[in-house]
């Protein structure tokens, strides 16, 4: 039996009516429901079936509430008028929030009636807020009223997953700001960082948990994270996880909560598996869309779009020019490959950039050192690959560029949707290959932005310059007199005790060594590969070399090879060197009794030749 047909069959009042039942359709039953509606231009579509928009997937829905304003216009009430809390009204209002946005107007009514909700919008719209605020309001905190009468108290009562450590901490901070003065306990639980705090904020008690998949099955499986009192679930941007293979891990999740809940998934696409989940685990939801109508196409108006064909060798030298545009803000670079994303960087740094790069070989504290310094202004370029896409949340990104054509247009979607947010306007470059012509031919069929075949620019075109409004005369290098932001190196770099860490303080055990290999390929360290090439020089170098570095400590103190007692050089109580009388069995080219001699076997024409003859032939 499916979790919606267990539950009772609830009716939320409404200024006097009733919201939908799990017959009714999107239908105001009084007056003021209806002025409302036209009030805020909204538009009701009665067809109780929501399709998938690549499979025959369907879900039956109470139906969809559309909005016709534009996705930032702000509504003229309050969130006090939602009757919203005071505590999150007050802590909204220091941050400067007062107007809702279209999604959050429509979702903030249903959602605190207690209804499910399958949000769509595009990327940028302000959907955070419109599931956050319910989830804090839902949940008793500690100074709340009937907090001790809880069964657990302390245990969570709301989740939120998301795909990327990214997007979790920017979700976690948002809600922060809007619980400042509610008393909720907000614990961010993501990989990259150690289980001790996490587990000992979980004991300590939290009332709201963000977190990503992964950690939170890991917490959940070893009993640290219990989900029997969890009263609302919220998927942020569900087509996101289901790319990244996350579905199975979010089924195990809500399959651990009440059956009697309420959930929230909000995405900007529809793809069918999650259509499908979303049929499995949800009670008649409401569908609700923001819609621009003077904004038909998938992406925001508010983002200016430019398609280039560039040539590979060229590419450093047009996007150092693209970052010298008049009024040019915050940028970030986004390319396919963490080879690359490095490279990149390292190039700009080298030409007078303020850049910085995440990827997924980084360690956690170092991609949030980056985030960091890139929110604080301390650098102006971030060049990242796709980990990032959905986790940076500025609004004031101008620009955007695809150092590469993307593999499709969900992911150009996201991409581009990091600049133009909240009502500002954005530019969002993409380089195309010759190669990639197929491949852009198939997106810019999807997303009708009708330009099938990119100019051809380089470095040099006239048009890069006009269209970008590039200085005349600007080169590829950053003149001196504009270098005026900080760097990398200004931000300090947070101990998170990653789980991966090489250099961890506390690496003398197994663990320490354990994590130590890890960290070579994750931190993005450099000693680990100073440790390969010392490695491979010793073993290239004869026995001397060997035996000098086997009594080495490495990974955490323990030492991986046991020196051999002809390895290490003895001293008779007469003072003479033993070296003395191993000199004729050296030159004899015997070796010692005690030393382990090592063959080759060597082949020449397929005959096995001899290591003498081999010698005398070298």
């Amino acid at each position: 039996m499916l979790a919606r047909d267990r539950l009772p069959q609830e009716r939320a009042v409404h200024h006097g009516s009733v919201w939908p039942s799990q017959s009714a359709r999107v239908e105001p039953k009084c007056s003021t429901c209806i002025d409302e509606l036209n009030g805020k231009h909204l538009s009701i579509d009665t067809d109780s079936i929501l399709h998938a928009e690549d499979s025959n997937e369907a879900i039956e829905v109470d139906g969809s509430l559309v909005s016709t304003e534009a996705p930032h216009h702000e509504e003229k009430e309050t969130f006090a008028s939602f009757g919203v809390h005071a505590d999150i009204v007050s802590s909204l209002h220091e941050a400067g929030i007062t107007h809702p946005f279209p999604i959050q107007a429509m979702t903030l009514p249903i959602a605190l009636a207690g209804h499910d909700i399958i949000g769509q919008a595009k990327t940028g719209t302000g959907k955070t807020l419109g599931f956050g605020v319910p989830a804090l309001q839902r949940v008793v905190g500690p100074k709340d009223e009937g907090y001790e009468k809880l069964a657990v108290p302390g245990a969570p009562q709301a989740m939120v997953i998301v795909p990327t450590r990214e997007l979790a901490v920017q979700v976690a901070s948002d809600l922060t700001v809007a619980s400042k003065h509610r008393g909720v306990r907000i614990a961010t639980i993501y990989g990259g960082r150690a289980y001790e705090p996490q587990v000992e904020a979980l004991q300590k008690g939290v009332e709201l948990i963000v977190g990503t998949p992964g950690r939170l099955i890991d917490l959940y499986k070893q009993k640290h994270l219990n989900l029997k009192n969890v009263r609302i679930v919220i998927l942020d941007e569900a087509d996101e996880m289901l790319d990244l293979g996350f579905l199975p891990d979010v089924e195990t999740l809500i399959a651990g909560t009440p059956a009697v809940r309420q959930t929230l998934l909000f995405s900007a696409t529809m793809p069918g598996p999650v259509v499908a989940m979303a049929r499995r685990y949800m009670t008649q939801p409401t569908h609700i869309r923001a819609a621009d109508p003077e904004d038909e196409g998938l992406t925001k108006r508010d983002i200016r779009q430019l398609i280039y064909r560039a040539h590979n060798l060229d590419k450093i030298e047009v996007l150092a020019r693209i970052l010298q545009a008049k009024g040019r803000g915050r940028s970030i670079i986004f390319t396919k490959t963490k080879r690359t994303a490095a490279k990149v960087a390292e190039e700009l740094v080298d030409r007078g950039f303020a850049a910085a790069a995440i990827h997924g070989d980084l360690g956690q504290g170092a991609r949030e050192q980056a985030l960091r310094a890139f929110r604080n202004n301390k650098v102006d370029v971030l060049v990242a690959t796709d980990v990032a896409a959905r986790g940076i949340d500025v609004d004031d990104v101008t620009h955007v560029v695809n150092y590469q054509c993307v593999e499709d247009e969900k992911i150009y979607l996201h991409r581009v949707g990091r600049t133009g947010r909240a009502g500002n306007k954005g530019t969002a470059v993409t380089f195309v290959d010759w190669d990639d012509m197929p491949r852009w031919a198939l997106i810019n069929k999807a997303l009708g932005l009708s330009v099938p075949e990119p100019i051809e620019t380089y470095s040099s075109s006239p048009h890069l310059y006009t269209d970008l409004d590039i200085p005349e005369g600007t080169k590829g290098r950053l003149p001196r007199n504009m270098r005026t932001h900080a760097g990398i190196d200004a931000e300090v770099m947070e101990d998170l005790g990653e789980t991966g860490k090489r250099n961890s303080p506390k690496s003398g055990g197994r663990e320490g060594s354990r994590d130590g290999n890890r960290g070579t390929t994750r931190g993005g360290n450099t000693s680990g590969a100073r440790r390969g090439e010392k490695r491979r020089e010793d073993s290239g170098s004869g026995s001397t070399s060997t035996s000098s570095s086997a009594g080495e400590k490495r990974d955490g103190g323990r030492s991986r090879r046991r020196p051999s007692s002809a390895s290490v050089p003895f001293t008779p109580a007469d003072g003479s060197a033993q070296g003395e009388s191993s000199a004729p069995s050296a030159s004899t080219g015997e070796a010692s009794p005690r030393q382990r001699s090592r063959s080759r076997t060597r082949r020449r024409n397929g005959e096995v030749v001899g290591n003498q003859e081999t010698a005398a032939g070298e």
